[in-house]
């Protein structure tokens, strides 16, 4: 897999998830409740791009525990006032 990362423009769902380090089903979640990183749908298809991953991630960067950064970004969780969606 880290061929296909290094070589692609655009990750799909399941390389995107790799390259963050969580399960697919968790980005889809993410994608779904709006906390996950900016994507892109071409034709049906889902795609994430290197630098929009990137900045998902970097917004959870912390120096300490105690950095009042500490955990911007947010779980993959509904939030209440926010009806299902459908991909």
């Amino acid at each position: 897999m880290p061929d296909i990362i290094k070589d692609t423009r655009y990750l799909r769902t399941k390389e995107a998830a790799h390259y963050v380090g969580l399960s697919a089903r968790t980005l889809e979640k993410h994608r779904t409740y709006g906390t996950g990183p900016a994507y892109r749908k071409i034709g049906g298809r889902v795609v994430y791009t290197l630098e929009d991953l990137r900045a998902w991630a970097d917004r959870g960067a912390c120096a300490s525990t105690s950095d009042p950064n500490n955990g911007s970004v947010p779980p993959a969780v509904r939030r209440p006032d926010q009806a299902p969606e459908h991909n």
